[in-house]
């Protein structure tokens, strides 16, 4: 064996041995010299091997597990040995050997060379050389043959090609998929190299990817995962001098520390050099000679190393960010890490008994090994967050790890050391050992658990701080932390308390500290003492940690802390941001729990120390995704608030610099949109504590255990004088509770988020300039007041607050007016809500803008003043009260002549009206009328949208219609008068100057002549100047919207409903003559909305009017009828009101009462004017825009469109006036009635179309409001169209009345225009005289427009459609016209004879016969009154002369649609019903012939839907025994037996659904049933209890009885017929009966045979009984018995019998009566026994058998 005495160990691994003893534990070492393993629990050495006689280190591929390998070294000259370990590590091993695989004893081949180009950082390649070894691809540097870098097998993920990039082949390397991009020649040999070296020496599989990546891909995700943004924005940067061994200087990089990795990147093109993530931060190395460098070391061996001056800040910062990344484990030392201590690789926590071995070691030396060694080893595998598994479980017994921690933790202190002499790298080990101990649970409660551990640790740190080393304080404080504050995941608040107390029990303890540490704060000296001290004050006096401290000590440390205030003001000057965010936390604590004088200390330091502005720009311009970030944000505006809270000062700061828009969210109470999480209070205790009391709740079975255990130790225990266990009497944890004396209850929240928001609001513009605006001039505060502080160092510097303001320069040109900038506030109108933008001092904000309108000279200035008046009055009018002059603004609007400023007058009175008082003094003002004045202007708005297939014909010539718009007259002299001329002359005579504004002018409509500047009309559109704003649509459209408001102050009834008189004085004003016209012909405009609110309007104002019933005058329902849009409904409830409350009445006697009474009724069907007054607006408007072909109503467009042609027509040339003249007035003339050609065949009654109501197939029960009312309508109807008489008017007089010419032909529009112009000659309105001659007009123009409806008496088409209507109500309405006596059969019988005794019954197009016998057969179905009626009324002759005719006329071709089919079936239905009632029953048997008629149809086998009803009236009439007797002896029986052979039982019995529609067979089967029926009822089968009882007729029985045998007419007493039948058509045998095919053929050869011979001669009549004799051939041959066949029944002596004792007496009858028979025929027997038997020896023996049978029974 070699010398290794100066063996070092590289890399350590706690592996399994492998040998022919078995398996044990070994330390494997990888040296500098050898090869080496040690035994775990001494550390002595097992094996060495030198490297010379270390052949080689394989994996072992043959293992089942890829944990094994194999290592193989010379034994004694040439032998060699072969030894088998296994780990976890593997490949750590592997590749840690095989470093050194030079010195081995056998050497390999030189490792293979490629010649490569790396694709540097800079973009630039760079030449390298890649060797292929067998444990790395190492980096050569081509000029110095120096490895740069090795890229080891077991690190690297995978390979993969590069397109877009020559020879490229990615490296993929690092545990995060760090790309390395290579460029070469013979790339696929590379990639093969590496894979069968990382195979054969490694044992990892190295793999090329699928998919190559392009060079953009390469680019994009060069740092792998941490390509993002997010990893890469840095929230810290430092700049530092790096020293590496590839340069031979220093270079300086910029350090960034993110949120997840330390990157360096080039100062000079910010590129990223490297990208480490903070996880994999093993240590920070802070160099004790060389105050300015450090190093980190990570957990895969690299290490990097930097200078900086601000050295100690920023390890501060580092360390804080990689903690609060998560990784938990790393520590600032003094000394590199020896990695050879570690037994395994540091990416991975040691295992459990390595870790409680090294436990071991600090208790108990080894033998060999100092105790700073062991110390060091220690460390070296003990994570620094504490000993991973030693969390002590709660169970039956404690861990034994409890009592190895105290043991380390007694050695470590007992063999510390005289800490004076001791250097420093051991004191600042022991406390990381230290640190590492109480990190966990159980080292944490041996702080107070252990003895004299308190005291020991406690002067262990006052002596280490007396050092006044960085290194030893920040070690000795962030142990002094871990105490405070638990490290592990379990916590323990009792605990935590009891070590908060004894830590905080020294007063001289903390003021040592608080020296210490405001030493180093003023001197700018100690960042890593300063940031370890912070978490220590942060742990006792923030929350929510300060809720475990006990309240004496809180507030002691509290009050220390503050009196160093302006300590912790300094520190927010610290480039730390780590450091700054410990400051802020603390003084959050000193504020809120400090007392008053504290507090406000704290405040007015915040302001002189300039630290308000500084915190304020962290909390509002810090914009990061990074969580520490955020957090430091959040802390800044937690004391931003805090120091604002109560201070006037700070308030007035924070109003010189911000807008108080934007302050006034403050106030606000609404929630914030997006809330942040609290990234501060992080813990909840209260939780954690009920957790802690719940866990001293152990589970009841291991109580009982427990119990059972201490029970049987008590003996030993008492005997070797142990104490028992005592009990677990913990008392609940009480947390200190926080007192919060400053609490801000102002929304910050809301402040913070709008403050990022944009805003252009009248009180607040802010946006990214506004802010920019803002943060440059903190930061350039806090600049200048940081250099003044760094100049005046000598003294105390305060910052002069009082004078620091922001002014805005971008909105210096913004118009303000006090706290509002008038372009928004215009801008904004109407459209924000009160809530967004409330006006502050509403009153004198309105009184300014008053004023300011007052002076101005200038329009614009003033229309500019009455936007914002409006808009302000509009949001405040309630604050502001009345306006005064409203009266002026009303005489402004009438006196003006610029459009603009009309409008804006306008808008400013539809917001004065919101205050009640201020429409009265419109009133007062006349404004009413001036309003209405402008209304009319609308009518020359030419350029609105038009409404699709709006009609506004007007069939006039051009000549008439230039004739019709020469309006006007001028004259510019007294008492000239030129004219008229049309409205565009007038226009061209102004631009010729020929008029002026005082040119005198009149046109129809005005009261008198008028200067051209006040007639409105001329006035807006010739004189006026100006643009306005509003269309004159839109100015009507507000001034509409403006009289509705005004109308609706004033209703037209009182709170209790009565109505108001006199009229209130707006609706007097709206209705009279001057103002309503003007209203009302609006709607010629055909302006949706203008429609809409004209109407509305309307309705408003005729409510309890009394001008209600002339409205009509003013053409309203004809203007409002030739409207074409589709918002309806405010019109529809317009007409509704009014249209039966005008003075109008139809001169027409022959239409409907409705029609009289509604102005609608010429212009609308019938239908529709009944569907207005019975149904809601809202179902009226539906039907008026739909298509509907309903009973209710017939109304499509095309009728719409015809209605509006006719009205346009109607009209004339009154709309083109209107567009001359807007004040011309409409001259009303009545329209004759419209005739729609849809309507022509229609009978309309009630409400409904009875051609529809009677289509039972398109509207089957269409439901029907009132039946009796409608049924009285239809009687009325029928006896109007029976006295139908022919017109009393010819053409000829009609043409003579209108004075139109003979002989030619008259288009309507010529008609039309005869009848307008004499109408309006003879109207009585205007010619009192002429009413005669009014009236004859309308006639001829009535007849001249209908003449084609026009028909000569009744018409058989609508007294059919009469008659089916009411049917339809007796049949759905049965229930309530049940109480009335039927008033129409005098007419009904009437119509019946009338039609029976015409000779063309059978040729007629119209059924009036099948309908009347229907509506007979329902009337007399819906009451008995009716029945006796009829009766009374001689109807049941009448019936029969009709039944009779029909049925004579049957024939085997009948088909079931024909009239005569018809009539027998509702006449039979009749007959039905009629047969209940005992007159009717003597009226049907003083008339034999109804029933020879009833049975001959029976006949008709081809009508089986007949049959049925026929069958039905058959068991109807068998209540009465002579009907009965009738019907027998008319032979229906033949009839009815025979339709009981075309039964289908199988379809009954199949499941499958039927229709007697659709399924011949289903009626067959009907049929069938009601005829078995109607037997059973004929002979009275059914009992009382059935309901279906009928006399007994023992004739029909004894018929039946032979017919089907006793036993099956028995059975039809069965109310369910299915059975018998089934019976009937299958064959059957058994005592009782013998049926087959041959017996159901002889019965329908008979049955058959005697219908033929009562057809042949109907006047045969069968006797009672007389079928008695029928027997079936069959059963001749049979003995039978009392209805029993005893040859059946000796076969099947099991059937069970029906009456077995009458049987058994029938059969001694049956002997005794033939016994002497019997002797003789036996005597003969034994004479002649050879003899042939014959059939009564037959006879014989079957009674024998029967016999004998009853005796076994017996």
């Amino acid at each position: 064996m070699g010398s290794m005495k100066d063996n070092v160990d590289v890399a350590c691994y706690f592996v399994t041995k492998h040998s022919w003893k078995g398996k044990y534990k070994r330390v494997f070492s990888v040296g500098t010299l050898g090869i080496s393993t040690y035994n775990p629990q001494s550390l002595e050495v097992t094996n060495q091997w030198p490297y010379p006689e270390f052949i080689s280190i394989t994996p072992n591929i043959k293992a089942p597990t890829n944990t094994e390998f194999l290592i193989t070294m010379r034994k004694g000259g040439k032998k060699v040995d072969t030894m088998r370990f296994s780990t976890d590590h593997r490949s750590d091993v592997l590749t840690e050997a095989l470093r050194f695989c030079d010195q081995f004893a056998e050497a390999g081949t030189s490792p293979k060379r490629f010649n490569a180009y790396k694709h540097h950082w800079s973009d630039n390649r760079v030449p390298v050389l890649l060797q292929i070894n067998q444990g790395s691809l190492d980096q050569i540097d081509p000029a110095t043959n120096k490895v740069l870098v090795a890229y080891d097998y077991k690190d690297m993920e995978g390979l993969t090609q590069v397109t877009g990039y020559p020879g490229g082949v990615a490296l993929i390397h690092g545990g995060f998929n760090r790309l390395h991009l290579f460029a070469l020649e013979d790339k696929e040999a590379l990639i093969k190299s590496i894979m069968e070296a990382a195979a054969a020496h490694v044992g990892v599989a190295v793999k090329q990817r699928k998919e190559p990546i392009s060079f953009e891909q390469f680019q994009m995700h060069r740092l792998g995962k941490y390509s993002n943004d997010e990893a890469l924005t840095s929230y810290s940067e430092f700049l530092v001098q790096k020293v590496s061994c590839r340069h031979s200087d220093t270079v300086r990089r910029t350090l960034c520390l993110t949120e997840t990795c330390l990157i360096e990147r080039d100062p000079a093109t910010y590129n990223v050099v490297t990208c480490k993530p903070l996880c994999d931060v093993f240590a920070i190395v802070r160099n004790q000679e060389n105050p300015q460098q450090f190093s980190i070391e990570y957990v895969k061996g690299a290490i990097r190393t930097y200078n900086s001056t601000d050295r100690d800040a920023l390890i501060a910062s580092l360390l804080d960010g990689v903690r609060a990344s998560g990784n938990r484990d790393v520590c600032v030392k003094m000394v590199f890490t020896k990695r050879g201590l570690r037994l395994g690789p540091f990416t991975v926590p040691v295992d459990e008994e390595v870790e409680s071995q090294h436990l071991k070691f600090v208790h108990i030396l080894p033998a060999g090994m100092s105790f700073d060694t062991a110390v060091a080893r220690f460390n070296s595998n003990i994570s620094y967050s504490g000993l991973l598994h030693a969390v002590t479980q709660d169970g039956l017994f404690a861990q034994n790890k409890e009592k190895l921690i105290n043991g380390a933790l007694v050695g470590l202190l007992e063999r510390e050391g005289d800490q004076h002499i001791i250097n420093a790298e051991s004191l600042e080990a022991q406390f990381h050992a230290l640190r590492r101990l109480v990190a966990s649970k159980a080292g944490f409660q041996a702080f107070t658990n252990l003895p004299r551990m308190r005291e020991k640790v406690g002067i262990k740190v006052v002596k280490a701080l007396k050092r006044g080393d960085d290194g030893i304080a920040h070690a000795a404080l962030d142990m002094l932390g871990a105490l405070m504050q638990p490290m592990h995941d379990d916590y323990d608040l009792r605990q935590e308390q009891l070590n908060k107390f004894s830590l905080l029990s020294s007063r001289k303890f903390l003021e040592t500290l608080l020296e210490m540490f405001n030493e180093h704060v003023v001197r700018n000296t100690g960042a890593t003492v300063i940031a370890a001290m912070l978490d220590f004050l942060t742990y006792a006096l923030c929350a929510p940690y300060s809720e475990t401290t006990d309240g004496t000590h809180f507030d002691t440390l509290l009050e220390m802390v503050a009196a160093n205030g302006r300590i912790v003001f300094k520190l927010f000057q610290h480039p730390s941001m780590a450091i700054v965010k410990g400051a802020g936390l603390v003084m959050k604590a000193i504020i809120e729990e400090g007392d008053a004088e504290i507090a406000a200390k704290m405040q007015d330091l915040s302001l002189a120390e300039g630290a308000l502005p500084k915190h304020l720009h962290t909390a509002m311009f810090t914009q990061s995704s990074d969580n520490r970030m955020l957090t430091n944000r959040q802390l800044s505006r937690h004391l931003v608030g805090l120091w604002v809270t109560g201070h006037p000062t700070a308030m007035g700061l924070l109003r010189r610099i911000l807008p108080d828009g934007l302050l006034l969210f403050l106030d606000s109470s609404d929630d914030v949109p997006v809330i942040e999480s609290d990234k501060l209070h992080v813990r909840d205790n209260v939780k954690l504590a009920q957790e802690h009391q719940n866990k001293l709740k152990k589970n009841p079975q291991l109580l009982l255990l427990e119990k059972k255990i201490d029970s049987f130790l008590q003996h030993w225990r008492a005997r070797i004088g142990l104490e028992s266990k005592q009990p677990n009497d913990q008392k609940p944890i009480v947390l200190r509770k926080r007192r919060q004396r400053i609490k801000s209850e102002a929304n910050w929240l809301l402040f913070y988020y709008y403050f990022n928001q944009d805003h252009a609001k009248p009180n607040l513009i802010w946006n990214y300039k506004t802010r920019e605006e803002l943060r440059e001039a903190l930061e350039n505060e806090i600049r200048a007041f940081s250099v003044d502080k760094e100049l005046g160092a000598n003294c105390i510097v305060g910052w002069n607050h009082q004078e620091f303001e922001v002014p805005y320069h971008c909105l210096s040109d913004e118009i303000k007016i006090g706290d509002y900038y008038l372009r928004l506030l215009l801008e904004e109108g109407e459209d924000e809500s009160e809530e967004t933008s409330a006006i502050k001092k509403s009153y004198e904000f309105f009184n300014d803008l008053y004023h300011r309108f007052l002076l101005t000279p200038k329009i614009n200035m003033k229309c500019m003043c009455l936007q914002a008046m409006a808009i302000v009055y509009g949001r405040c009018h309630e604050e502001i009260g009345a306006f005064n002059d409203t009266k002026y603004i009303v005489g402004m609007l009438e006196r003006c002549t610029d459009k603009l400023e009309r409008d804006r007058l306008l808008q400013f009175l539809n917001r004065l009206i919101l205050h009640p008082r201020n429409v009265k003094d419109i009133m007062d003002a006349n404004g009413i009328k001036i309003l209405v004045d402008m209304l009319t202007l609308a009518h020359l708005h030419t350029s609105r949208a038009t409404v699709p297939f709006q009609t506004n014909v007007i069939e006039a010539s051009p000549d008439m219609r230039r004739d019709s718009e020469k309006e006007w007259y001028f004259g510019n002299a007294d008492k000239e008068r030129l004219g008229p001329y049309s409205f565009e002359e007038m226009k061209d005579y102004y631009e010729e100057s020929r008029i002026h504004g005082k040119t005198r002018c009149w046109a129809q409509g005005m009261d008198g002549w008028r200067p051209l500047q006040n007639v409105p009309q001329l006035k807006w559109t010739l004189f006026a100047t100006g643009q306005p704003v509003m269309n004159e649509s839109d100015l009507a459209c507000l001034i509409l919207s403006m009289l509705i408001r005004m109308s609706e102050y004033y209703p037209s009834r009182d709170a209790d409903g009565a109505i108001v008189r006199p009229i209130p004085r707006i609706k007097r004003m709206l209705t009279d003559a001057v103002c309503l016209p003007h209203i009302v012909q609006l709607l010629l405009t055909f302006d949706p909305i203008l429609v809409e609110k004209v109407a509305y309007l309307l309705y408003e104002v005729m409510q309890d009017n009394p001008n209600t019933s002339r409205l009509y005058l003013t053409g309203v329902f004809f203007f409002i009828m030739m409207y074409t849009g589709s918002n309806v409904l405010p019109v529809a409830k317009f007409l509704k009101y009014t249209h039966l409350k005008q003075a109008f009445r139809s001169e027409e006697s022959k239409s409907s009462d409705i029609l009289q009474r509604s102005v609608l009724g010429p212009v609308l069907p019938e239908a529709m004017v009944c569907y207005l007054e019975n149904y809601a607006p809202e179902k009226f408007a539906e039907i008026y825009l739909g298509e509907f072909d309903t009973p209710e109503a017939i109304w499509n467009n095309e009728m719409r469109r015809m209605m509006i042609e006719k009205m346009a027509s109607h009209l004339g040339d009154f709309s083109p006036r209107l567009q001359s003249n807007t004040r011309a007035l409409y001259q009303y003339c009545p329209v004759p009635t419209i005739n729609f050609p849809q309507l022509e065949n229609e009978l309309f009654c009630n409400m409904y179309y009875l051609k529809h109501l009677c289509d039972v197939q398109r509207f089957p029960d269409w439901p029907i409001r009132d039946p009796v009312k409608l049924l009285k309508d239809i009687l009325e109807s029928w006896k109007k169209e029976v006295e139908k008489k022919p017109p009393t008017m010819s053409l000829d007089e009609a043409l003579n009345v209108l004075k139109l010419p003979k002989g030619v032909g008259h288009p309507e529009a010529k008609v039309r225009k005869a009848y307008f112009r004499l109408a309006q000659k003879y109207h009585p309105d205007k010619n009192p005289e002429g009413r005669p001659m009014f009236e004859k007009v309308n006639k001829a123009y009535e007849f001249l427009c209908s003449k084609s409806r026009v028909t000569d008496g009744p018409d058989p088409e609508n007294i059919v459609l009469i008659l089916k209507a009411q049917s339809i109500l007796f049949s759905r309405y049965k229930d309530i016209l049940e109480p009335y006596k039927y008033a129409g059969y005098p007419m009904l019988i009437k119509t019946i004879r009338m039609e029976t005794n015409d000779d063309k019954l059978f040729s007629k197009s119209a059924p009036l016969l099948a309908a009347a016998s229907e509506l007979a057969y329902h009337t007399v179905n819906c009451s008995a009154l009716n029945a006796e009626e009829l009766r009374r009324e001689n109807g049941i002759q009448v019936l029969q002369d009709a039944f009779s005719r029909c049925a004579n006329v049957l024939s085997l071709s009948s088909k079931p649609e024909e009239i005569s089919v018809q009539v027998c079936t509702h006449i039979a239905k009749c007959y039905s019903v009629a047969a209940q009632f005992e007159g009717c029953r003597e009226k049907i048997q003083e008339c034999p012939a109804i029933v020879k008629d009833v049975c001959r149809i029976l006949y008709y086998k081809n009508l089986p839907k007949l049959c049925s009803v026929i069958s039905a009236t058959i068991s109807a009439f068998c209540v009465d025994f002579w009907l009965q007797t009738n019907l027998y002896q008319s032979g229906v029986l033949w009839h009815l037996l025979l339709y009981l052979f075309n039964y289908d039982y199988t379809l009954e019995e199949g499941g499958v659904d039927k229709s007697d529609d659709s399924n011949q067979q289903e009626v067959s089967n009907q049929l069938a049933r009601m005829c078995i029926h109607s037997c059973g009822r004929l002979g009275g089968y059914f009992s009382e209890d059935s309901g279906l009882a009928t006399p007994d007729n023992v004739a029909v029985k004894k018929s039946l009885n032979a017919l089907l045998s006793p036993y099956m007419s028995r059975k039809l007493a069965n109310t369910d017929p299915s059975e018998l039948l089934k019976l009937m058509n299958s064959n059957s045998e058994n005592p009782y009966l013998i049926w087959d095919n041959a017996t159901r053929a002889q019965l329908i050869e008979f049955l058959t045979d005697q219908q033929q011979r009562t057809l042949k001669n109907v006047s045969i009549h069968y006797k009672l009984g007389s079928l008695v004799w029928f027997v079936f051939d069959i059963h001749d041959k049979e003995l039978i018995v009392g209805e029993i066949f005893v040859r059946i029944y000796n076969e099947q002596p099991t059937f069970p019998l029906e009456n077995p004792k009458g049987f058994s007496i029938d059969l001694l009858d049956f002997l005794g009566s033939q016994a002497q028979y019997l002797h003789s025929l036996m005597m003969l027997q034994q004479q002649n026994k050879g003899s042939k038997k014959g059939d009564n020896s037959g006879r014989l023996s079957q009674v024998e058998n029967v016999l004998g049978g009853f005796e076994k029974c017996c």
